[in-house]
């Protein structure tokens, strides 16, 4: 993998093409192969790896793509996508039973309550009362991580929304990143749990920023 040309391609990322889609996915699932809330949820037999790419391809394939705005560096490798809030509210029941197979396999019968239980308390926490993109995930590749990759992307969204004036909020379940985020006007609203044995999250806003004279 070419950093440099990374780095370069984040800086000046491509909208996500439905031909995008499946590397979005593949991209996606390695960033996240070892997420604490994935891990808390997902099931933990052998069929865990199978089990992200088909999270992913239904998020990314059915729920964000045609909805939300996915940037990417044209090179792949990362990936930020954003929703606008009004998309994230309470899901129609015929999408929830589409969904249900595949959250199932995800986690299995045993784990499926933790996934409920998280999406109740996402909810609960995300305000939904105030206009607002919403970064639902930021993914770097495993073997690009730590080269500031993550921080162009998002700083490429977060100009874009000072332009248009626009709020956002994100949620992240890694300590380490709070620097970040908050690097790129990010504050912590809340930390809560889904239960006492969830890994926490943190729920973050940012105003818009005028630009520096």
């Amino acid at each position: 993998m070419d950093i440099d040309a990374l780095r370069r391609g984040a800086e000046a990322p491509v909208q996500a093409s439905a031909a995008d889609v499946p590397g979005v996915v593949d991209d996606l699932a390695a960033a996240f192969a070892n997420d604490v809330m994935l891990d808390w949820f997902f099931r933990p037999d052998a069929r865990r790896g199978e089990a992200r790419v088909k999270f992913f391809r239904m998020l990314i394939g059915r729920m964000a793509f045609g909805v939300g705005r996915i940037e990417r560096p044209a090179v792949g490798g990362a990936a930020a996508v954003w929703m606008p809030f009004a998309a994230v509210g309470p899901t129609p029941f015929i999408q929830e039973v589409r969904a249900l197979p595949t959250l199932l396999f995800v986690t299995g019968l045993a784990r499926f309550s933790r996934l409920t239980a998280l999406r109740a308390d996402m909810d609960k926490h995300h305000p939904l009362d105030r206009p607002h993109a919403y970064l639902w995930f930021l993914g770097v590749r495993p073997e690009a991580q730590g080269c500031g990759v993550g921080s162009r992307l998002l700083k490429v969204g977060c100009d874009r929304l000072d332009a248009a004036g626009q709020s956002a909020y994100l949620e992240t379940q890694t300590e380490r990143n709070l620097a970040l985020y908050r690097l790129h006007g990010f504050e912590v609203i809340s930390k809560h749990k889904a239960r006492p044995d969830a890994p926490p999250l943190w729920s973050m806003w940012r105003e818009p920023q005028a630009a520096e004279i």
